[in-house]
């Protein structure tokens, strides 16, 4: 039986501005683990370095959200969980589907946060016949072919692929033909979608390259320092050595190591 299409939070109409939209999970996750811990409130300060934020722009984001803390005593952690949780949608349950139950699908399928923040694995869908009926996760995979009844009979809005890339944007074209609005997207390749669907991409080859960027930059920062010091005269190089063994006052010590 089908459950109904629900309508999403107005967060854009309220207008919270995107960025802060993409930081409410980071603090979400950071006030659940101090709730777990049976924490009553938590400061600005703390909580931002627990979301990886300035405190400064935590204050602006929570602003947005009409919640201002308490001074002296700080945000209400329960309090602040709930109205996140309200604002990002999470108070109701989400059913998904997941498309692609190859080794990616089926970890995310056997992924056991998903119905702790609200959504509910509603289908596994492939489009290999001898896949079909195999369990994963405790659910029967079903065919692609019936991924239009799947998604009408559950009321879903939020599709998960996780095919290959040459198959992502047919899978995309009919959940967004069957009603789908929010795609997550695993697949190594850029989907195009109508106006009023959102999608999310992960790819976890391009965040390595970034990392890699990072590393490289790294490693040429300190060859830089290295070759400008191989490249200063002796009486400097000799001065730095010097100056670098000083001590708390800034006395050179009377007796120079060996």
């Amino acid at each position: 039986m089908a459950t109904g299409r629900t309508h999403r939070p107005a967060t854009r109409s309220r207008g919270i501005p995107e960025a802060t939209v993409a930081r409410l999970p980071l603090y979400l996750r950071a006030l659940t683990g101090l709730s777990e811990r049976s924490v009553p409130t938590v400061s600005s300060e703390e909580l931002a370095a627990a979301a990886g934020v300035n405190s400064a722009k935590l204050r602006k984001d929570f602003s947005y959200l009409g919640s201002y803390g308490t001074r002296g005593v700080g945000y209400d952690v329960e309090y602040l969980v709930y109205q996140i949780s309200r604002e990002l949608g999470l108070t109701q349950d989400w059913p998904v589907v997941i498309v692609g139950i190859g080794n990616l699908g089926a970890a995310l399928a056997n992924y056991g946060g998903f119905a702790s923040r609200g959504f509910r694995v509603a289908a596994l869908i492939d489009a290999d016949p001898a896949m079909a009926g195999k369990p994963v996760a405790g659910m029967p995979v079903q065919h692609t072919d019936d991924l239009e009844k799947i998604i009408d009979d559950n009321g879903v809005s939020i599709g998960v692929i996780a095919t290959p890339a040459g198959a992502a944007q047919q899978v995309c074209d009919r959940l967004v033909a069957a009603g789908v609005t929010s795609i997550l997207n695993f697949a190594p390749t850029v989907l195009s979608v109508p106006d009023g669907v959102d999608v999310r991409k992960v790819d976890l080859s391009i965040e390595l390259q970034i990392l890699a960027f990072h590393e490289q930059r790294k490693a040429g920062e300190e060859s830089a320092a290295e070759a400008a010091a191989a490249q200063l005269p002796p009486a400097a190089r000799a001065a730095g050595e010097q100056a670098d063994r000083k001590g708390p006052d800034g006395d050179v010590p009377a007796v120079m190591p060996a």
